[in-house]
């Protein structure tokens, strides 16, 4: 019976913004299947707050991955950090699973996704959130034919990166640009509900590569600080099945995060909410008929109660596949596709060509 099975020992290394997010649910509604013994941080004083919140261990990363009884490490640190702790992880013998984007790049994901393969563990990576309620139920539409033949798509999104850039300084680190930080959201998301990308053409710009650090409890307050990662995005995607689409990020544009997601069918056409949420409401509104009449969007119900922050699902089944075995959801394999597909949009901009995202 799964409800009798024994919960995972778990690590988490990373005491930064979005650890808290994982740890509540961890050692909370996902607990009967995760049991977080330790945190780690490069910055010990931060593991230590962070344990006393959250009743558990706190160590380096080093005394972490020595430690026999931790079976799975989870890791919340940016994407330029993740190959070398990924590998470390592995090395020790830990299934792991971290935070996006699984790596800089899709050679260094191949490689690690190659060593956990020879080792025998799980690596799994991705955005938990397209596990949430809003994905799901569009996934659940999808496959139940409501839109008939799906034929293209549509997202644009935006948000704003003097306030953002401010608030986090990781996003001025290489790797950190709004492809591997933002976008992978939303590829993670199209690519779960109607398959893998084929070719792409994109543009990218940086158009700030300096700004004024604007929050003013920063060190930086009032400072010019270096932001050259890109921030605008327009690109057009060929899965391959055919659907084709575009996807725009403008992040030098508004105050709250933005986010229109569309998906055409020949018997009508969804509205999903943000993949950069859990949850959120989904709209059908189906074709017009013959008679010429306007038909009214419909909300869908929610196939299940992922609707509030839930970060840790991703872990959660992965717990559930070390235990009683299977693949996970997050598996590396979508990962290292979506990885893939950044950087073929990469060589676009770059190029000013058409380029077919690697297999």
């Amino acid at each position: 019976m799964l409800e009798k099975l024994v919960p995972v020992v778990t690590g988490v290394i990373g005491a930064g913004a979005i650890s808290d997010a994982y740890l509540k649910n961890l050692t909370g509604r996902f607990s009967s299947r995760i049991r977080v013994k330790t945190i780690a941080a490069n910055h010990i004083e931060n593991a230590e707050k962070k344990a006393a919140v959250y009743g558990c261990g706190y160590d380096t990363v080093e005394g972490m991955l020595g430690d026999d009884e931790i079976e799975m490490v989870i890791i919340l640190t940016p994407v330029g950090s993740h190959a070398s702790l990924i590998r470390q992880a592995l090395n020790a013998g830990k299934h792991v699973y971290t935070e996006k984007t699984i790596t800089v790049t899709s050679e260094e994901a191949e490689e690690l996704i190659g060593l956990a393969e020879e080792k025998g563990l799980y690596l799994c990576s991705a955005p938990d959130t397209f596990l949430g309620s809003a994905c799901e139920t569009a996934k659940k539409a999808i496959e139940e034919g409501m839109l008939g033949d799906i034929n293209s798509f549509s997202i644009s999104i935006c948000r704003n990166n003097d306030i953002l850039t401010s608030w986090f300084p990781f996003l001025r680190q290489p790797g950190a640009g709004i492809l591997r930080d933002y976008v992978v959201y939303y590829l993670t998301a199209l690519c779960g509900l109607l398959g893998e990308a084929e070719e792409t053409a994109a543009f990218l710009k940086a158009p700030y590569p300096e700004r004024t650090c604007i929050l003013e409890s920063s060190p930086d307050y009032g400072k010019m600080i270096s932001t050259p990662n890109e921030s605008i995005l327009t690109a057009v995607l060929k899965l391959k099945n055919g659907v084709t689409g575009t996807l725009h990020d403008d992040s030098e544009s508004h105050l709250i995060d933005r986010a229109d997601f569309m998906i055409y069918g020949r018997k009508g056409m969804l509205k999903l909410a943000d993949p950069n949420h859990f949850g959120g409401d989904v709209y059908f509104t189906p074709a017009i008929p013959a008679d010429m009449s306007n038909p009214q969007a419909v909300k869908l119900e929610p196939v299940n109660a992922y609707t509030d922050e839930c970060r840790g699902i991703g872990p959660y089944d992965l717990a559930l596949c070390i235990r009683a075995g299977g693949t996970p959801r997050t598996d590396a394999s979508l990962a290292l596709h979506v990885l893939k597909i950044m950087e073929a949009m990469e060589r676009s901009s770059a190029a000013h060509t058409y380029e077919k995202v690697a297999d």
